[in-house]
């Protein structure tokens, strides 16, 4: 089992930047891939980051490369994954969930509960 804890949600006004964390930790050694996800209300989910483990490599969706970062630490036995979210737009609003896939897994296998992101106009 991979237990998944995210933070840094909040709210912002259009142009600011917040961080977001996650650290997942259990049977990490199992996890090829990590993930930052949303939903927006009204759409459907969208994977805006994802970065291999170890390697890391992240790659974004169309709707936030340039502005969003993720980063990736490998501990001993705790991933993390950030994600430095600059230049907000009231579209990123919706809640963001970091996810872990096991190797040899085609889906996500494991899901955080979620950070609140709200960006103002």
């Amino acid at each position: 089992q991979v237990q998944l804890v995210e933070s840094g949600g909040g709210s912002v006004q259009a142009g600011g930047s917040l961080r977001l964390s996650c650290a997942a930790s259990g049977t990490t050694y199992s996890v090829c891939y990590m993930s930052w996800f949303r939903q927006i209300p009204g759409k459907d989910p969208e994977r805006v980051a994802l970065a291999s483990v170890p390697r890391g490599d992240p790659t974004y969706s169309d709707s936030v490369k340039g502005r969003f970062t993720a980063s990736q630490i490998v501990g001993d036995k705790t991933l993390f994954l950030h994600l430095q979210m600059n230049s907000l737009e009231p579209g990123d609003s919706g809640s963001y969930y970091c996810t872990t896939r096991r190797c040899g897994s085609p889906a996500d296998t494991d899901w955080g509960q979620g950070t609140r992101v709200t960006v103002s106009s």
